[in-house]
């Protein structure tokens, strides 16, 4: 799972000229899932985004997270922070899960985050959003969980030519 953090004055999503989530100072944060992600890499990922030290503590260090000044969370899928742009010039998005997969998993990111933290607000996954912000700092952060896979065993021996 991908978060882009902005830490933010302010925030908000409008989707059809309507607003549907918008806070005061706090983090914005831009959500992807990639291929391979699961439930996991979303509780891991929310970890890291309540728990990262973005804010200054008045000393002019970046030491306090979300949670120690209570600031907003503004949530927004974004399935183009996966995007491969290696070759060419037209991004591949191949590394992002699938539209069914990442609008699962960015609904349970969601719901992990509202049961969490009492200030969560967010945009709507596949729709086409306008996010404003005005960026504090600014501060911006790429946070990357990257999917846990089981150990693949590749052998070359095969049992039916061996001789014993």
């Amino acid at each position: 799972m991908i978060g882009l953090l902005q830490r933010v004055a302010q925030a908000g999503v409008d989707i059809d000229g309507a607003s549907v989530g918008a806070i005061g100072a706090g983090l914005l944060v831009l959500v992807c899932a990639e291929r391979g992600d699961g439930e996991a890499e979303a509780d891991r990922l929310l970890d890291r985004v309540l728990g990262c030290r973005v804010f200054d503590d008045g000393g002019g260090k970046m030491n306090l997270s979300l949670r120690d000044v209570r600031g907003g969370l503004l949530l927004v899928p974004q399935f183009t922070l996966a995007a491969d742009t290696g070759k060419g010039m037209r991004p591949s998005f191949t590394p992002a899960a699938s539209p069914a997969e990442g609008e699962r998993l960015y609904d349970y990111f969601v719901a992990q985050a509202k049961a969490a933290y009492p200030v969560v607000e967010s945009g709507r996954f596949g729709a086409h959003m306008q996010v404003s912000l005005i960026n504090d700092g600014p501060v911006t952060l790429w946070l990357r969980v990257e999917p846990r896979h089981p150990p693949v065993r590749i052998s070359n021996h095969d049992p039916h030519t061996s001789r014993q």
